[in-house]
C-alpha cells in the first residue's frame, strides 16, 4: 500500500524507498487468491463426481426385477459371457495340467516340486495300488464272511508294505532333492508326504500330468 507523504522534496528518494519496502512487505489480497481461487474439494466429493449420481434404491420387487434385467444385458450377451468364462476356465485347467508354473496350485509351484513329481512319475510304486485296493475292500464288504476276512487280511498286509515303501521313498526323494537343490528349504516330512500322495494316485488322474514315463532317467 502506497504511503503519500508531504514534506521536504529532498527526502523524495527516501520516501520512494519506503514505498517500495511497504509494497514488498504487505501482500495484496489478489495475490493470495491468485491460485485455484476455491477451497480444495474433499475426497468424498471428488469420488462422488467421478462416480456420478447414484440411482435410488428400488421401492418394490417389480422395480428390482426391472433393474436387474436392465443391468444384466440381453440373453445373447449372457450366453456369450458364460461361454467366455467356460473357455477361460478350460484354458487355465489345460495350462495347469501341462505344468505351467503360473497356473499351478501353491503346493505344486516351483522347480523343487516339479523335480519331485518327475522322480515319482519315473517309477512304479506299490502305493499306486491304494485306490484300486480300497475299491476292492468296499466290494468285499458285500461278499460272504470267509472271503471278506481273507480280503481284509490281504489289505492289512498291503497297507503295511505301502507304509514301508512310503517311508523309504520319502527318504530317497529328500536325498535327491538336497543333491540337486542344496539351497532349497523345501524338504523333510512335508516333501516326503507330497511325493507319497502323488505316488498313491492313479497315473492318469495325476495333476499336473506326468512329463516322464516309467523307467525314464530324471
Amino acid at each position: 500500500m502506497k504511503l503519500l507523504r508531504r514534506g521536504n522534496p529532498d527526502n523524495s528518494d527516501n520516501g520512494d524507498h519506503e514505498v517500495v519496502e511497504s509494497t514488498a512487505v504487505e501482500p495484496s489480497p489478489s495475490a493470495e487468491t491468485a491460485g485455484k481461487g476455491r477451497p480444495t474439494p474433499s475426497r468424498r466429493e471428488a469420488e462422488g463426481k467421478r462416480r456420478g449420481p447414484v440411482a435410488p434404491a428400488p421401492l418394490t420387487a417389480k422395480e428390482a426385477r426391472d433393474r436387474r434385467k436392465q443391468t444384466r444385458g440381453s440373453k445373447e450377451d449372457r450366453k456369450q459371457a458364460s461361454a467366455d468364462r467356460r473357455a477361460d476356465a478350460a484354458d487355465r485347467r489345460a495350462r495347469m495340467l501341462a505344468g505351467e508354473d503360473k497356473y499351478l496350485l501353491p503346493r505344486d509351484k516351483g522347480p523343487v516340486r516339479a523335480y519331485v513329481r518327475d522322480l515319482v512319475d519315473a517309477r512304479r510304486h506299490l502305493v499306486g495300488m491304494f485306490m484300486p485296493l480300497a475299491i476292492l475292500l468296499i466290494l468285499a464288504m458285500f461278499l460272504n464272511p470267509a472271503i471278506q476276512a481273507i480280503v481284509t487280511l490281504a489289505m492289512l498286509i498291503m497297507m503295511l508294505f505301502m507304509v514301508v515303501e512310503g517311508y523309504l521313498m520319502g527318504r530317497r526323494i529328500n536325498r535327491q532333492v538336497r543333491e540337486r537343490y542344496p539351497d532349497s528349504v523345501d524338504g523333510g516330512f512335508k516333501l516326503g508326504w507330497y511325493a507319497f500322495v502323488r505316488a498313491s494316485q492313479i497315473r492318469k488322474m495325476r495333476a499336473p500330468q506326468p512329463r516322464v514315463s516309467p523307467g525314464d532317467a530324471v
